[in-house]
């Protein structure tokens, strides 16, 4: 009979480990407001992992609130709409939050915020889950990753 190696059991339960995350979050950046006490804006593009999900909530601990938007064109007017329920996140969907459409508003930001400091947003999804992203912050009228 042949012995089967810890080793090579190991190796095989690692093989068989999904470590694809099940969502990420890539080019991050947040808007600063031009006047102190206005709200800012994130942008950012999110990919679906390998299950559908819904994100939820984004927070921060530099801000006291954050909204999820989308922008709608209603009788040749644009409006800005919440993002009420949740965001669904398709499993292999890719998302953008940019300027002009998907965005997440940013309110109570700390005025000590300056251009280029890093702001840890974490976004929560509806089973539970959370990731952490850290997004730059760029001056009101600065060019963000998703200005296209």
């Amino acid at each position: 009979m042949r012995q089967f190696s810890p080793i090579l059991a190991a190796f095989a339960l690692l093989a068989s480990c999904n470590t694809a995350p099940d969502a990420a979050v890539t080019d991050a950046s947040v808007r600063l407001p031009a006047v102190k006490g206005n709200p800012g804006a994130a942008y950012f593009t999110l990919h679906g992992g390998e299950k559908d999900r819904t994100l939820v909530k984004i927070t921060s601990p530099f801000v006291g609130n954050a909204e999820m938007h989308d922008m709608k064109t209603e009788n040749g007017m644009a409006m800005m709409v919440p993002i009420e329920g949740g965001l669904p996140v398709p499993k292999g969907a890719t998302i953008s939050f940019q300027s002009g459409g998907k965005h997440v508003m940013l309110f109570d930001m700390k005025p000590d915020l300056k251009a280029g400091d890093a702001i840890a947003l974490t976004f929560e999804f509806a089973d539970g889950s959370k990731e952490t992203a850290s997004a730059k912050a760029i001056a009101a009228g600065g060019e963000a990753e998703h200005s296209h």
